[in-house]
């Protein structure tokens, strides 16, 4: 009898699933290699050959990830004002974090945490943001700088969809805290004249 294969799409795909779960709901150093592989139903064998190891596979996990997150940030349409691309980024990232919950712990918090950097690569997921951001300053209705602006609006999509994801906001308590605490970092970096396109908060029922 043959030896069974350890290097097959559908054992690397329940790796990447068991891993996935693992780096978010328990510290990183109570998983091993042999518990991944336990889980996913292989041989740690499989790990070594698919990915090198255990950091192989969190690598591998974050990128995932990653990729995720570009792809439905850079889904989303553009709209005819900047303000409005912001917001539905926003909402966009929201959504994917709900949706992921298990990737987004993984990639913002979990074994590899991820770092804000000046430098924006092809398929990073500030990416789509990074470009609405420029846009709304070359229109005028953001003032400041790119990256402090970017900063500023993750740091608050991060705090309402890690509270969410922990049960702390929920119904309709957290739709209003996402409408309203993105309107404000909005606000906060508007010009003068965009401040009246910037009601959404305020009449939001």
């Amino acid at each position: 009898m043959g030896r069974p294969r350890t290097n097959d799409a559908a054992v690397r795909e329940r790796l990447v699933a068991c891993a996935t779960e693992m780096f978010a709901t328990r510290p990183q150093e109570s998983v091993t290699v042999r518990t991944l592989a336990a889980a996913a139903g292989t041989s740690t064998a499989a790990v070594y050959t698919l990915f090198q190891g255990k950091d192989g596979l969190i690598r591998e996990v974050r990128e995932q990830a990653v990729a995720g997150l570009f792809q439905d940030l850079s889904a989303v349409p553009g709209s005819e004002t900047a303000l409005d691309d912001l917001y539905a980024l926003a909402v966009a990232y929201r959504r994917w974090g709900r949706e992921h919950r298990h990737l987004y712990s993984v990639l913002f918090g979990g074994a590899q945490s991820f770092v804000p950097s000046a430098r924006v690569g092809d398929r990073d997921p500030v990416r789509p943001l990074v470009a609405a951001i420029d846009r709304a300053l070359a229109d005028g209705v953001l003032a400041g700088g790119t990256t402090q602006i970017a900063l500023s609006l993750w740091v608050a999509l991060h705090g309402l969809v890690t509270l969410e994801l922990a049960g702390a906001l929920e119904g309709a308590a957290a739709e209003a805290a996402f409408r309203s605490t993105i309107d404000a970092v909005l606000r906060g970096w508007a010009t003068p004249a965009a401040l009246p396109a910037l009601r959404r908060a305020d009449t939001a029922s």
